[in-house]
């Protein structure tokens, strides 16, 4: 893997700037709104994915503050939007499979607006089902690995957890997990003393495909960040297995 776990060339990032830590914790705040109406308590230790949703803010830094404010405010009085989770399926350009998950309050809205960016960035929206197949969805939990544990330790580790698989990183490591167990995987991991560096369900591809055309790359990045910066969409998976130089840019 030269240093690397093929989910860093696969996961897309973003700069973290104040704005985008900003974009970030309003999107977790709409994913604990409905996990708290969905899972029917605001109390974490109650509501399993209130729990994964908490411990996903606190990977990407959100302050306790405004996780207790959300929490707060989705078991308050109920005047916030009606959000609905809807999932789109299209291609990006080289083939690329694309899912967009999003949170809305008007479908007609959001739908227009997703299948404009796709047709915008030489893509196009499909049908449900069209590519969810070439993806599994996994618990992705990726932790700290600066003590340098190499891949057969940290498999014990995982393992020892609950965890199915392991790739070892440059600094960290990606543990995947039955999606029902993370929450169980990840408790055992921060007994053992990890650090997490983020903690999510994602849709994770069967099989990658990797683009090399640097021309054909950027056109996939540029439809990947159009969908990453809709204010409705929660998440963007794809099946890219994109050069690093693309994705860190």
């Amino acid at each position: 893997m030269s240093g690397h776990n093929k989910w860093s060339t696969i996961k897309h990032k973003k700069e973290k700037t104040d704005a985008a830590r900003g974009k970030i914790f309003t999107k977790i705040g709409r994913e604990i709104a409905i996990a708290v109406r969905e899972g029917g308590s605001a109390d974490p230790a109650v509501n399993s994915k209130l729990k994964d949703v908490v411990a996903k803010a606190k990977a990407n830094n959100m302050p306790n503050d405004n996780i207790m404010r959300s929490i707060k405010k989705a078991a308050g009085e109920g005047e916030g939007a009606n959000y609905k989770e809807v999932t789109y399926e299209g291609y990006a350009p080289g083939g690329v499979a694309v899912i967009v998950e999003v949170v809305t309050d008007n479908l007609n809205r959001t739908a227009s607006e997703i299948r404009h960016i796709f047709d915008k960035n030489g893509g196009s929206m499909g049908s449900t089902g069209c590519v969810s197949y070439k993806f599994t969805r996994k618990g992705v939990i990726e932790i700290d690995n600066a003590k340098g544990l190499d891949e057969d330790e940290l498999m014990m580790l995982a393992m020892d957890a609950g965890a199915d698989d392991v790739e070892a990183g440059e600094g960290s490591a990606i543990i995947y997990t039955d999606p029902n167990e993370m929450s169980a995987v990840r408790d055992g991991l921060e007994a053992a003393g990890c650090t997490f560096l983020s903690v999510e369900r994602a849709m994770v591809p069967n099989m990658t495909v990797e683009i090399t055309d640097p021309e054909t790359a950027a056109k996939v990045e540029k439809l990947i960040d159009w969908l990453d910066d809709y204010d409705d969409v929660q998440n963007v998976y794809h099946d890219a297995e994109l050069p690093e130089e693309e994705e860190e840019e």
